[in-house]
C-alpha cells in the first residue's frame, strides 16, 4: 500500500559493486576507512559533505556532552530490559532509545524548531529579543513548555550548555541561532517570573544549526550519543548487574492505593 506520492525513487547515500562501496560519492575503503573519524563520517552521512574542522569539532563536542548523564529513565529501562532478557543486547539498546522523547533527549529537536522560528521571525524587521518575547508569549498562551530551558538539577546554569557555547565561540561558528537562544534566556525570567536557565537541549541546536547541521536531523545527534552510553551501561549490567535492584527500588517507592479486601496486608517488595 502506497501512502502519499513517491515520485522520487532513488537514494543518494550509498551504493556498491563487486569492487567498491560508495558512501556519499566517496570510496569507503580507499577514501574513508582509516582516514576520517567517526564524527566526520556522521556529518558526511547526514549532510552529504565532509565537515570543516569547526563543524567536526562542534558535532564532536555535542556528542561528548550528551552521551552520559547517569541513571536517567532511558538507561534504567535499558538495564532492566537486559536483566529480563540477557540474550537481547539490541533489544535493551532499543528500549533505552525508545525512552528518549520530549523530556529526555528529544527536546533538542523541539528547541531547534523554537530557535529556527525565532530567527525567522527576527528577519522580518524585528530585533532578536523582540522576536523571542513574541514567540515565548505565544508558547505561554498555548500553555506549551519552552523546550531547552530549565533543569531539575542544574538550576543556575547547565554546565554542558555553557561549555558547548564556549566551544562554538572559540571555533567562530556562533551565529543567529545562538543569538536566539541567548535572547530567549534573557526574556524568560522577565515573562515567567522564574529563573529558567538554558539547558543542553537548547545549546545543542544553537551550536549545531549555526555550524550548518540540518534542522530535521537534530534528534539524531542525542540518540547517536546516548547509544554509546547505553552500550557502556549494558556491558556493566552484564558484569555488575543492578537491573533488578532498579526494579525493586521502583516497586518499593510506589504505594498501592487501590481497592483491597478487609484485612489484606501487602508483603514487602
Amino acid at each position: 500500500m502506497k501512502i502519499g506520492r513517491q515520485a522520487h525513487r532513488a537514494s543518494a547515500i550509498s551504493t556498491s559493486n563487486e569492487a567498491a562501496i560508495l558512501v556519499r560519492g566517496h570510496d569507503l575503503c580507499e577514501e574513508l576507512v582509516g582516514r576520517i573519524s567517526f564524527t566526520e563520517h556522521v556529518w558526511l552521512l547526514v549532510t552529504g559533505e565532509l565537515p570543516s574542522e569547526a563543524q567536526r569539532r562542534v558535532l564532536d563536542a555535542v556528542l561528548v556532552a550528551i552521551a552520559e548523564h547517569g541513571l536517567v529513565p532511558s538507561v534504567q529501562a535499558a538495564r532492566m530490559t537486559l536483566a529480563a532478557a540477557p540474550e537481547a543486547l539490541q533489544g535493551a539498546v532499543a528500549a533505552g532509545l525508545l525512552g528518549c522523547g520530549s523530556v529526555i533527549l528529544g527536546a533538542s529537536e523541539d528547541a531547534g524548531r523554537l530557535l529556527h522560528e525565532t530567527v525567522t521571525r527576527a528577519e522580518s524587521n524585528k530585533s532578536m529579543r523582540a522576536a523571542a518575547r513574541e514567540i515565548v508569549g505565544e508558547y505561554r498562551a498555548a500553555q506549551r513548555a519552552i523546550p531547552g530551558y530549565g533543569h531539575p538539577l542544574h538550576k543556575d546554569y547547565d554546565p554542558r550548555a555553557r561549555r558547548l557555547l564556549a566551544v562554538a565561540s572559540e571555533l567562530g561558528v556562533c551565529g543567529r541561532h545562538t543569538e536566539a537562544a541567548q535572547a530567549i534566556a534573557l526574556v524568560l525570567p522577565e515573562m515567567t517570573g522564574k529563573p529558567l536557565a538554558m539547558n543542553v537541549s537548547a545549546a545543542i541546536p544553537a551550536t549545531l544549526l549555526d555550524a550548518g547541521y540540518p534542522l530535521l536531523a537534530l534528534r539524531g545527534a542525542p540518540l547517536l550519543a546516548r547509544t554509546a552510553s547505553l552500550i557502556a551501561h549494558l556491558l556493566e549490567e552484564r558484569t555488575r548487574p543492578i537491573g533488578f535492584v532498579l526494579s525493586h527500588a521502583g516497586a518499593a517507592a510506589v504505594d498501592y492505593d487501590g481497592r483491597k479486601p478487609e484485612g489484606f496486608v501487602a508483603s514487602d517488595q
